[in-house]
């Protein structure tokens, strides 16, 4: 059931730098600049530190970008700072965005010390071909030592990153994939269907396809996609993995702590540049460029814009949108407690004939989504925008 808020936030930090770029990347992020990354690890501590709030947090997540292209000891400043800035929970959970190729026993050894506890890689396939036509840099027998190697330097809180939908990809691959992610045994996944964005460099690639070439370069139909969601869930589920929300699986005891933050509506705080914060009805946003988040703190100059205070109803709106992802649902007594609006009157008759097509689910105190009602939760979920 959808709780309370913890009232611990999270901590997200943002890092920009990428070797290279995946043509389907929309994230803030820009090829790898040393002099640059010096200066923003730099600017990004200064912001920390500037916050000093004391506020409790249980969570640090390294995000990017590429963040497994700092140096361990770049990573322990900003571990360090983010404990001087607010009360850290000893047993916070710390994870670092990591790419196989930049996974080394030595690096991963130096992560962990510097106070990295989960390791998030961003496999996305095991097949040759889908990595190549996504851009990305390492080989699967690259991200299968990058696993292993993780696991020699201590880390026994292991996440990956797969894409299904990919151009070329079938559900055999699909599932191939799937197949040698768990055969590793991390102890968290996340599966992510691709999202073209308009002018993507993967999109353009597609389109230039010589005839010959088309289908390697084709998207699967719409329904082929809604197949290999439901058999990597039914795989996992075999597997000993709990589906705990739209895209993620994970053992027991091992969901994302910090990401359930953003669906249960909590808070944090996020440093760097692009980075959003939500705490309580006030949200905000810092500066995108890389070099202009810099200067600013250079200069001393504030880095957020576009700050809001979110209305009573625009919190519902969300925490009933974010909340839906979860599997777990909206527990009404609960949503009603904290917002003083119980959401299945407010929205019954919007929300009955989903249940009776079988992709909500409804008990005396909860409703929520059921597998094949996520499979269309963008169409259901907008009736909370």
């Amino acid at each position: 059931m959808m709780k309370s808020p913890d009232l611990q936030c999270g901590i997200y930090l943002h890092i920009p730098f990428c070797q290279a770029i995946c043509g389907y990347c929309n994230f803030n992020r820009g090829l790898f600049d040393g002099p640059l990354k010096a200066r923003y690890v730099t600017a990004l501590e200064r912001e920390i530190r500037g916050a000093a709030e004391g506020r409790p947090a249980d969570t640090v997540f390294f995000g990017g970008g590429t963040p497994s292209l700092l140096e361990p000891d770049e990573v322990a400043c900003l571990i360090a700072a983010c404990r001087a800035a607010f009360t850290l929970d000893p047993a916070a959970e710390i994870t670092l965005e990591t790419n196989p190729e930049t996974a080394t026993d030595v690096r991963l050894a130096a992560f962990r010390e510097a106070g990295v506890n989960r390791i998030s890689f961003g496999v996305q396939s095991f097949d040759p071909g889908e990595l190549k036509r996504l851009d990305r840099i390492h080989s699967a027998e690259r991200a299968e030592e990058a696993v292993r190697a993780a696991r020699r330097a201590g880390f026994v809180n292991l996440s990956a990153d797969l894409m299904f939908w990919l151009p070329g990809q079938s559900i055999e691959t699909w599932l191939a994939s799937v197949d040698r992610a768990i055969a590793l045994g991390p102890e968290h996944l996340s599966l992510y269907l691709l999202e073209l964005y308009p002018n993507a460099p993967l999109k353009e690639a597609m389109a230039r396809a010589a005839p010959a070439d088309r289908a390697a370069w084709s998207l699967p139909p719409d329904d082929v996609a809604a197949d290999m969601y439901l058999a990597a869930l039914d795989r996992l589920d075999g597997a000993g993995y709990a589906q705990y929300e739209i895209s993620n699986v994970a053992r027991s005891g091992f969901r994302c702590r910090h990401n359930v933050k953003y669906w249960q509506g909590g808070s944090w705080r996020g440093f760097g540049c692009g980075a959003h914060s939500t705490v309580g009805d006030r949200r905000w946003k810092n500066v995108s460029g890389t070099a202009d988040y810099v200067d600013r703190l250079a200069a001393g100059r504030a880095v957020a814009v576009d700050l809001q205070r979110l209305s009573p109803a625009e919190r519902v709106s969300e925490a009933l949108f974010t909340g839906l992802r979860m599997v777990e649902g909206i527990d009404v007594g609960n949503f009603q407690a904290r917002f003083g609006v119980d959401p299945w009157a407010r929205y019954r008759d919007t929300l009955e004939p989903s249940v009776g097509d079988g992709h909500l689910w409804r008990s005396p105190s909860a409703f929520g989504l059921t597998r094949p009602g996520m499979l269309v939760a963008n169409e259901l979920l907008q009736v909370f925008v």
